[in-house]
């Protein structure tokens, strides 16, 4: 204590005093921030983390357009738990975003599709051109008698064309067999299916008749 007393002065107290306040004013202050007193520049780099901020401290409202880019995103940082519903929308995906190596397995399920929400103009031209649309059955049956030789057409709906089809025969058939089984056409366009039967032995039998089923689309 005496070697203290030695080295005291009217100027080093007055300093030592003069510090003590100054720096309880920067402690008092710090505590007592206004808003906007603390600028990006006064913050180091990393020196906010994640263990730093409170459970909401950042929300969309405080997030500038474009404030968080791909960079800023930590691998998985964004997961389906983190997203309310509705957030992700069409007019928040870049062009392109997502690719089919941007969706995992499975990503996309009939259940998670809105009605109606793939439409044909969202369909390349060659890839819509391949789809089966609007599918009709129709058949045709020959007159059922003993006549040796028969023939069906069952004729597509209007704007349809025959993808399928087939023949069978009814009614007594110990003679009789299928001697043809194939789509009728005009031109390029093939508009049906036609069937063809007869009784083999030429010999008029009991009463038959054959019929023919196409299976019709719009292509």
């Amino acid at each position: 204590m005496s070697r203290l007393r030695t080295h005291l002065s009217f100027s080093n107290v007055i300093a030592c005093t003069a510090l003590f306040v100054a720096l309880s004013a920067s402690a008092y202050a710090a505590t007592k921030l206004g808003p906007g007193q603390v600028k990006a520049v006064n913050i180091a780099n990393q020196a906010v983390t994640n263990a730093k901020l409170k459970r909401e401290a950042v929300t969309s409202g405080k997030i500038k357009k474009g404030g968080v880019t791909r960079a800023n995103l930590g691998a998985g940082a964004v997961t389906p738990g983190a997203l309310d519903t509705g957030a992700v929308t069409g007019k928040k995906l870049a062009k392109k975003a997502v690719s089919p190596r941007t969706l995992a397995n499975e990503a996309v399920t009939a259940e998670k599709l809105a009605n109606e929400s793939i439409s044909a103009a969202k369909l390349s031209a060659s890839f819509y051109a391949q789809l089966v649309r609007n599918v009709t059955y129709v058949s045709s049956e020959s007159g059922s008698n003993s006549e040796v030789a028969k023939s069906a057409e069952a004729v597509c709906p209007s704007g349809k064309q025959a993808i399928g089809g087939g023949a069978r025969v009814n009614g007594s058939l110990q003679d009789v067999a299928l001697t043809g089984s194939n789509p009728t056409s005009v031109g390029s366009t093939r508009t049906g299916w036609s069937a063809y039967a007869r009784d083999v032995d030429n010999v008029p039998g009991g009463n038959w008749s054959v019929e023919a089923f196409a299976v019709c689309a719009e292509l």
